[in-house]
């Protein structure tokens, strides 16, 4: 079998859950590996087949995502060639983490794809829905990767094509230990508001990881990072809290790591806003904004010792096995999820 795995590049979520999915797919046929997107800090560990410039989505600096930025590294034409050059003939299987390229090229050709990210499961009807969201990027979120039938993570199982997080073994294999500090993740903020709001709290010591940054510095209780994978996780491991956007990956570790999280979701991410209300749900605070406004949330949250108690197995060998098993050999296999949407190229 030979089986076409397509990732999503905008973050790093989708990139560490690939690492872990990827060798059991391998197990399973020939796997080529498609990578678009230009905004992740880790690389795959193997053979990439396609590399393409798909659809990015850039991070700003006032908390939600730069859309001149985004316009400005928009190339819709080479987009469309992407989708036209990419051949799908000799796939038996087609899987997308949420990458446009590989699910309009299924569309056009009409063609099965198999969706398999936290973002088809964001409007789940068991799923606590958020009120007064933005019609047009709902829109996008529901257009932006669309596929056939879908099989997804959330933060808690809802049925049984949605399954709880892939947590990565450099996550499952930390020591844990609490030493004080906070870690910090919040790429859509610049370096200068995280330290207008956090220097309030001057007996707390935060370790913030950033993307903006050109050196490390330290500016009283606040050390500024550029983005490294080995001390991320060495923060993590020793913190006393997280704080970070609302998307899924760095939010269930956290959990998963048995750390206090507080959350604040990026402007203009729909599905940030469904993570945050599916996190409230299960007693994790969530705040709109970094401003100065939010201290006394914050204060709460680092005074407040209360853990949120997850189970999050090891399950990316399941998911594998179900999806191959389900849709190898043509088979049309109904799920929660089953959509239609050849018909945007008729």
């Amino acid at each position: 079998m030979k089986i076409l795995y397509a990732v999503q590049g905008t973050g790093n979520g989708h990139i560490t859950r690939a690492i872990e999915i990827i060798p059991y797919l391998k197990q399973r046929g020939e796997v080529d590996i498609l990578v678009s997107g230009i905004q992740s800090d880790i690389e795959l560990p193997f053979k990439v087949t396609y590399r393409f410039n798909g659809l990015s989505f850039i991070f700003g600096k006032k908390g939600g995502v730069d859309y001149w930025k985004t316009f400005v590294k928009m190339k819709s034409f080479k987009l469309l060639k992407e989708i036209k050059k990419l051949d799908l003939k000799s796939y038996d299987l087609i899987i997308s983490d949420f990458e446009p390229v590989s699910c309009w090229a299924a569309i056009k050709t009409k063609r099965d794809c198999i969706g398999l990210s936290n973002q088809v499961v964001t409007m789940h009807p068991l799923a606590p829905q958020p009120k007064n969201l933005d019609l047009i990027g709902k829109l996008v979120l529901q257009n932006y990767a669309p596929t056939t039938y879908n099989y997804g993570f959330h933060f808690k199982r809802l049925d049984g094509a949605v399954f709880t997080p892939i947590i990565r073994k450099e996550v499952r294999d930390l020591k844990t230990k609490n030493k004080g500090h906070y870690t910090v993740y919040l790429p859509s903020y610049d370096d200068d508001q995280i330290v207008k709001v956090l220097k309030h709290l001057s007996d707390v010591d935060f370790q913030v990881f950033s993307k903006h940054a050109k050196k490390d510095k330290k500016i009283n209780n606040i050390s500024i990072q550029k983005i490294n994978t080995d001390l991320f996780l060495k923060s993590m491991a020793g913190a006393a809290g997280i704080l970070c956007n609302a998307g899924f990956g760095t939010a269930s570790e956290a959990l998963f790591l048995k750390k206090k999280l507080m959350v604040i979701p990026m402007k203009k991410q729909i599905e940030q806003y469904y993570n945050a209300e599916m996190l409230k749900s299960m007693g994790v605070p969530v705040i709109k904004k970094l401003k100065i406004g939010a201290l006394p949330a914050l204060r709460k949250w680092i005074a407040d010792d209360t853990i949120i108690e997850v189970d999050y197995p090891d399950n990316a060998e399941e998911i594998v096995n179900l999806i191959v098993d389900n849709h190898s050999g043509n088979k049309k296999i109904n799920t929660q999820f089953e959509s239609d949407n050849y018909n945007l190229f008729q």
